[in-house]
């Protein structure tokens, strides 16, 4: 049964995520970027698409991604999205992951609502990923709407991390045994 347009709706937040955008820019005089290299998609990954470039990614024909719901990418091939993990719980509740391009893995946020508060302090899912811990410029437009969505649950990017980690020790090892 194929999937109708409504099963690739992203959640409300995550669609005014997409609305306002993120800001990434080279600057080659001090050559360092500035911003957050990440797209999101209006809605979220077709089936198809993801069961296509997830063979490819793991090697693995069988692979099909069907665990995960991607709702955006950077430019160098990475990607961002919900892992399909608890069984019954709604997709905003679904851990978020991050999905390298060179085979690198993590489970960056809970859940929607602590992946808004990461876009708020101004990290994207690679910054997240990779470096938590550094200077980021928190970002007033995504801070606007975490606060409608998900009201006192701010903490810095690096408890939002290590909470999501902590949840989820397993996910490299899951990724391992779908690899060829």
């Amino acid at each position: 049964m194929a999937e109708t347009s409504e099963d690739l709706t992203l959640p409300i937040a995550l669609a005014e995520v997409a609305q306002v955008g993120f800001e990434w820019e080279w600057d080659e005089e001090t050559d360092e970027a500035r911003g957050c290299d990440f797209e999101p998609y209006q809605r979220f990954e077709a089936p198809e698409k993801t069961a296509w470039w997830f063979r490819l990614w793991t090697g693995n024909e069988e692979a099909d991604g069907s665990e995960f719901r991607f709702f955006g990418a950077m430019g160098a091939g990475d990607y961002a999205g919900f892992w399909l993990v608890r069984p019954g719980a709604p997709i905003t509740e679904q851990p978020v992951i991050y999905l390298g391009s060179e085979g690198e893995r993590g489970v960056i946020a809970r859940d929607l609502g602590d992946l808004l508060w990461l876009f708020a302090a101004g990290f994207g899912p690679l910054e997240a990923f990779t470096d938590p811990d550094g200077e980021a410029e928190p970002n007033e437009a995504f801070q606007s709407i975490a606060e409608r969505h998900a009201p006192g649950r701010r903490r810095s990017a690096a408890e939002i991390v290590t909470a999501a980690r902590t949840e989820f020790p397993n996910f490299s090892d899951l990724i391992d045994a779908m690899c060829r």
